[in-house]
């Protein structure tokens, strides 16, 4: 509340007291909970999950907590933030309850989920909707996985990796990575293979899909454009 009462202060020059700043918070509490359970659609193309560490300012003090987000693309294409939810850890247990809540809210069923390798995910959106197919995001797998190499090998690592997700198939696909897990690269860096290995199930998903859709559930870009917004929110 200082924080605001100073921002306003700087902004427009008035002094107003930490009284009337609760007042207001209080005052749009009602529509903040119209939004977190207003009704969703039954069916959702795409959905994005995501997780991040923000500090909350409880009762107690301030604390470090997890935001748990959902993007949904919609029908015509639009996104849609289908809710933000705190919790002290991510993990199976509550993304089981996130779930829970968006079947409550009327959702029947998700074509695809994209995630990026958060915790429980897999065990829980297996419970709750067994249909759905689970993309891991290859941005950050590539990350992950160059994490290990040393700069001189970087570009020919790279190559190779580009080799096995723009296969055309899921078969060619893993053609290409046993390739690379027995060449000069994937010898010198074993768990860059073992780590594609161990996501495969989550990485092939979009194979399914032509080059038109591909580059929509390959990623989390558009979910951690709305973590950025939220720091930049949160930082100021």
């Amino acid at each position: 509340m200082r924080e605001i009462s100073a921002h306003l202060e700087e902004l427009y020059g008035v002094g107003v007291s930490a009284e009337f700043i609760s007042h207001v918070t209080e005052s749009v509490l009602e529509d903040v909970k119209e939004w977190q359970n207003r009704p969703l659609d039954v069916c959702y193309p795409v959905v994005f999950f995501d997780a991040q560490r923000v500090k909350i300012c409880s009762g107690t003090g301030v604390k470090a907590m997890a935001v748990h987000l959902a993007l949904g693309i919609r029908n015509d294409g639009s996104r849609n933030v289908l809710g933000m939810w705190f919790n002290e850890n991510e993990a199976a247990s509550y993304w089981a309850s996130v779930f829970i809540e968006l079947k409550n809210r009327g959702i029947e069923d998700i074509l695809i989920v994209v995630t990026d390798g958060l915790k429980g995910m897999t065990e829980a959106l297996t419970t709750m909707f067994p249909d759905t197919l689970h993309q891991t995001c290859i941005v950050h797998l590539i990350r992950n996985s160059t994490s290990f190499v040393d700069w001189k090998d970087m570009k020919g690592v790279m190559k190779a990796l580009r080799s096995i997700y723009q296969a055309p198939t899921a078969e060619a696909a893993q053609e290409e990575l046993e390739n690379f897990k027995q060449s000069a690269y994937g010898q010198h860096y074993p768990n860059i293979g073992a780590m594609w290995d161990r996501a495969w199930g989550q990485i092939i998903p979009f194979f399914n899909f032509g080059p038109e859709v591909r580059p929509l559930i390959y990623t989390t870009n558009s979910i951690e454009a709305l973590n950025r917004s939220i720091r930049k929110v949160i930082s100021q």
